[in-house]
């Protein structure tokens, strides 16, 4: 039998104390240098040590609770995702546990981890891709687990997320039949490599390709909410000014919005305004918002339905799989075009 590692262990072979290691452990690196971390950090995944906490909520008993960490509980997707999530577990006599990251990997961690000690059956988690080794511990634990929205690479699990590609694809075909020539594309922040705003734009650059458009780095928008204003003054500062913007989600609209009324700019008549994710005022705004509806509750539905399919047959065998969704463009008259 083999036998457990220890935090003993981990310590003798990174060549420091059991203080420090518990130090690491729980994110206290004032007086560490960073090559020690990386040392820890490596020891850890060579050795595929376990935090005994987390070794033992993995030896669970049945709950009938399950976990849910989003990025950004801000984003209307997430709203309408847990909503879906929460109806299917409801009628399963399954709670649920509802928890925010803010795209930041060490709240991601401590959510993971606090979860995981009051025994949760699964999670399904929308990852900021900032815990690579915690979720390959937990899956090959066998842990049932779901990630939503979001791909990381080299970790094998289920995924439920929408074709990003061809969202972005539906909305360039759109803005070009109704004669835009100048399209923008504004989102947050790629740095963190977060699967939908990497795809989306990717898909923008294909879709202007296949357009016979060229494709205008500074037409490419993506950074923080709280700089967004900055990016887009530096937009409308362009000699060749963008007559479309696609608004790559919910939070970068409120953002372009919010700069129209400031500078005084039209919506539909100083530029066309496309935007990914149906919002409640989509109808209702002057003018009306056409948007790139993505299907949050089949998406939240389908992410629940497997992890209870995981939760029911633990010992089953089979292969995790990528279950894309298909996006639907709703025309409204933010985009009555130029022609």
């Amino acid at each position: 039998m083999t036998r457990e590692i220890t935090m003993a262990d981990v310590a003798k072979k990174a060549k420091v104390s059991k203080s420090t290691v518990s130090q690491f452990l729980n994110n206290r690196f004032e007086y560490m240098s960073v090559e020690t971390r990386i040392r820890i950090q490596n020891v850890i995944s060579e050795l595929e040590y376990q935090p005994n906490e987390v070794a033992r909520s993995l030896k669970k008993k049945n709950t009938s609770t399950i976990g849910i960490i989003v990025a950004n509980i801000l984003h209307a997707y997430s709203t309408q995702v847990i909503r879906a999530i929460e109806n299917v577990c409801s009628e399963n006599d399954i709670s649920t546990i509802i928890c925010n990251s803010d795209d930041n990997p060490e709240k991601e961690k401590r959510y993971i981890e606090t979860l995981l000690s009051k025994q949760v059956d699964g999670l399904i988690i929308l990852p900021t891709n900032g815990n690579y080794i915690l979720y390959q511990r937990l899956v090959k634990q066998k842990y049932p687990m779901v990630f939503l929205d979001r791909l990381v690479e080299g970790v094998s699990t289920d995924v439920v997320l929408l074709n990003n590609e061809k969202a972005t694809n539906l909305a360039i075909e759109h803005l070009v039949e109704r004669g835009y020539q100048n399209i923008a594309i504004v989102t947050t922040s790629l740095i963190n490599n977060i699967t939908p705003r990497v795809e989306r734009i990717n898909g923008y650059k294909i879709a202007l390709k296949k357009n016979d458009r060229n494709v205008n780095s500074d037409y490419i928008v993506a950074m923080d909410i709280d700089s967004l204003e900055q990016g887009l003054d530096k937009l409308f500062s362009l000699d060749k000014k963008p007559d479309a913007i696609i608004s790559g989600n919910d939070l970068t609209l409120m953002e372009i919005l919010k700069y129209s009324s400031k500078n005084g700019l039209k919506v539909g008549k100083d530029f066309g305004l496309l935007t990914i994710d149906e919002v409640s005022f989509s109808s209702i705004h002057l003018p009306s918002l056409t948007t790139i509806v993505q299907p949050t509750l089949e998406m939240g539905t389908k992410a629940a339905e497997i992890l209870l399919s995981k939760i029911e047959n633990e010992n089953e065998k089979r292969m995790p799989e990528l279950h894309r969704h298909e996006p639907l463009l709703i025309i409204r008259d933010s985009t009555k075009g130029k022609n």
